[in-house]
């Protein structure tokens, strides 16, 4: 049947001007698809199932439109359904056919007040629970090349009191507190925190101020004492607290309420909770900026100025980021020399110089080389030493805010490279 252009336009432009008109939708769905044109007809008859989901008629369409048999007729309501032969009583209905899926709605309803529904959208409120694994490292202080100093001053303040419980019993040595562990970035605060879990046989659980800071109020501190619940829970574990000189700032010197503050000093000073098996690492670049009150004893009352990587640690370093590259001729001493003052960032950073040079001369070329000193030399004029601004920021607290003797080991430092 040949149905008019014209037509279809005019009921179409009636539909859109009163798109609740079921009825209106149905005679044009149903012309659509007399004149052939099924995947309209489908749109209209579900435009019209949106306004009125029980509509037979428009369900009858969508089935003819889809090609399969008509839905049953909805029973008519009691008293007026067709009678049976030889009585004034209705035909009994149909039960109803049993449901496709299970009614989770109903099950909830039936459950409400005892369960939690199985889907929420978290509110202010709630607890904020950690989202980091707590790890099991398997490396030690043995994987760290170098820096003895700092190896040195954690056997002093973890790993000889553990090893030896009964000279810590005889010396009343108490294992509270924390470490704090500062210096300039990128010189392996993190990677030091993770081989002392290793060396203890602890967990290791890291925390960030991604991880803790919260828009909603109190919620920022849920988090703090989430993350020590877990680890008290994983004991003995490592908890390592990196950047605490944003969540532990001094109070005064920002505009926030130093409420993070408040709750490192609940969970440290654990008055109702018990931290035998916790071990509490921090790391900052600015310890300065901390609060004094998480520097106490029974805090973070240790500190251990971690530096730019020595002599030993630089080649260690250099070796680590060259051990899968197509190197020759690599003057190693020559390197670890001439990157006096890089941190363990910068020496990689001249690692990845030095073979995307190699890299791109090869490409240029068609014929692959491998890396060698000419590329390196490249790589130490590109690359300078990122530790300098953090010296000579460093360098007035410690000169002439020395309070208490706390920055002694970095003064030394200074004037042991002539900047004192």
């Amino acid at each position: 049947m040949d149905i008019s252009p014209a037509l279809l336009a005019s009921i179409r432009a009636a539909a859109e001007a009163a798109p609740d008109n079921v009825e209106l939708r149905v005679h044009l769905g149903e012309l659509l698809l007399t004149s052939g044109d099924t995947a309209a007809a489908i749109t209209e008859a579900g435009r019209a199932l949106m306004v009125d989901p029980h509509s037979e008629q428009a369900r009858s369409l969508m089935a003819r439109a889809l090609d399969v048999p008509p839905p049953p007729a909805s029973p008519a309501p009691s008293g007026t359904g067709p009678l049976s032969s030889g009585s004034d009583r209705a035909a009994p209905e149909e039960p109803p056919a049993p449901s496709a899926g299970f009614d989770w709605a109903a099950a909830e309803e039936e459950v409400r007040g005892i369960a939690e529904p199985r889907f929420r959208s978290p509110s202010p409120g709630d607890p904020v629970l950690p989202v980091h694994d707590v790890e099991r490292p398997t490396l030690t202080l043995a994987d760290v090349g170098g820096m003895e100093h700092v190896k040195q001053r954690l056997e002093a303040a973890f790993l000889a009191p553990m090893r030896n419980p009964e000279l810590r019993r005889l010396y009343a040595k108490s294992l509270r507190g924390g470490l704090l562990l500062y210096g300039p970035p990128g010189c392996g605060k993190t990677f030091l925190a993770r081989a002392l879990a290793g060396e203890l046989g602890a967990h290791f659980l890291s925390v960030g101020i991604s991880d803790v800071l919260d828009m909603w109020v109190g919620s920022s501190e849920r988090n703090i004492s989430a993350f020590f619940d877990q680890a008290r829970r994983t004991a003995p574990c490592v908890l390592f607290i990196d950047e605490l000189d944003a969540l532990g700032r001094r109070r005064g010197a920002s505009s926030g309420p130093g409420s993070t503050v408040h709750q490192l000093l609940t969970e440290l000073d654990a008055v109702d909770r018990d931290n035998e098996g916790l071990f509490v690492l921090a790391a900052t670049n600015q310890p300065w900026d901390v609060d004094p009150a998480l520097r106490r004893p029974g805090r973070f009352d240790r500190t251990v100025l971690v530096l730019p990587p020595d002599a030993p640690a630089r080649r260690a370093i250099l070796e680590y980021h060259l051990r899968d590259r197509p190197i020759e001729g690599i003057d190693l001493a020559n390197l670890v020399e001439r990157t006096d003052g890089f941190s363990g960032a910068d020496l990689a950073h001249v690692c990845d110089t030095a073979a995307e040079r190699a890299l791109v001369d090869s490409a240029h070329s068609g014929e692959v080389r491998m890396v060698n000193m000419a590329d390196f030399e490249a790589a130490l004029g590109d690359v300078r030493p990122s530790t300098g601004p953090w010296f000579d920021a460093a360098r007035g607290v410690a000169l002439f805010a020395n309070e208490g003797g706390a920055y002694d080991d970095l003064v030394a430092y200074l004037r042991g490279r002539g900047r004192g």
